[in-house]
């Protein structure tokens, strides 16, 4: 993605703020950030690409190995990254080529034992937080109720550590893709340790958030067999904002802006989920883009709140599977002893 907005591994003049342990930031705008990331969403949408789908067939699977589909994570910490930023680092693998999706910031190659090669240039992601200044502190400890915080975007530089050189060893690797036959049941998994009430059958899938259940054909009804799970794990996405979840916004009419809202996140929501799962993302709903795209020109931190809302759904979603695992080594255990 050309727009992509890019520091020098050489210029080190930036204001420095400590964005979770994660390296350098600078402080922005946050409306010029806003349209600044917006943009660049809305650009690969007119040329067609949706930044939440990745192209993994053209280097995965291969003899030579190649990218497995993942989450973009910090090298250092091995904490996935988030909402938009997921978008921005994926945009940037496909431009490039990265063969892994493992980043650093330029002082954390240098704390891993090693630099950013001369001359690479980073990818600027994004940090939103909130904080509070001092006398809205003293207003509300005065007047006895919570105090207001101020909401901020911070903009930093992370390089792909294909970009470095001399790191030492064992730092976060990307994941090593599933054989083919182990995806499902991992896919299987996740949709029983949800929880949801999830019911196969009919043509149409949907869910029902009146009656809070899911509804999928059956997979003989699809041509590929995998499509049955990504296209679970879109409806998931929906079933995580029911009021007593998430409780995202269901009230919008098909066609109206908050309809869009809720499809652009659950579109993103399953992407990351197949991602996480070892699953090729791939488009859901194309038929939505004019809808998608009509939204991001009105509203420039759209994309912004359903990126957040997608990872907000997927992190419920992959915590219901890990609690599950956990309380299944726990059984195992008391039946040990």
């Amino acid at each position: 993605m050309s727009a992509v907005r890019r520091r020098s591994a050489r210029g080190k003049g930036v204001a420095v703020l400590v964005d979770r342990g994660a390296g350098a930031a600078t402080p922005a705008p946050a409306a010029s950030l806003y349209d600044e990331v917006t943009r660049r969403i809305v650009a690969e949408l007119e040329a067609g690409r949706f930044p939440w789908v990745q192209p993994w067939g053209s280097v995965a699977g291969g003899e030579g190995g190649g990218l497995a589909p993942g989450l973009p994570r910090n090298a250092l910490t091995a904490r996935p990254y988030s909402g938009v930023n997921i978008l921005l680092l994926w945009s940037a693998v496909i431009e490039h080529g990265f063969p892994t999706q493992s980043w650093l910031t330029f002082r954390q190659a240098q704390a891993a034992g090693g630099c950013v090669r001369k001359g690479e240039h980073g990818v600027t992601v994004v940090y939103a937080d909130r904080f509070i200044p001092g006398a809205e502190k003293e207003r509300a400890a005065r007047d006895g109720d919570d105090a207001r915080g101020v909401h901020f975007l911070k903009r930093f530089t992370v390089f792909n550590v294909a970009q470095c050189e001399g790191l030492r060893p064992g730092l976060a690797a990307d994941p090593a893709p599933l054989p083919e036959r182990e995806i499902v049941p991992v896919a299987e998994a996740l949709i029983e340790a949800s929880g949801a009430d999830f019911r196969i059958g009919g043509e149409r899938a949907f869910y029902a958030p009146g009656h809070d259940f899911v509804m999928v054909p059956p997979q003989q009804a699809f041509f590929d067999q995998i499509n049955f799970y990504r296209t679970a794990l879109h409806e998931l996405t929906h079933w995580t904002g029911h009021r007593s979840r998430l409780a995202r916004d269901f009230t919008g009419a098909f066609g109206s802006e908050t309809y869009a809202r809720e499809e652009l996140a659950a579109e993103m929501g399953s992407a990351f989920l197949c991602a996480a799962l070892g699953i090729v993302p791939t488009v859901r709903h194309a038929d939505y883009l004019a809808g998608w795209l009509d939204l991001l020109r009105h509203d420039s931190r759209a994309i912004f709140r359903a990126a957040s809302a997608a990872s907000k759904a997927a992190d419920y979603l992959l915590g219901t599977r890990d609690a599950s695992a956990a309380d299944a080594v726990e059984a195992q255990e008391r039946i040990a002893a």
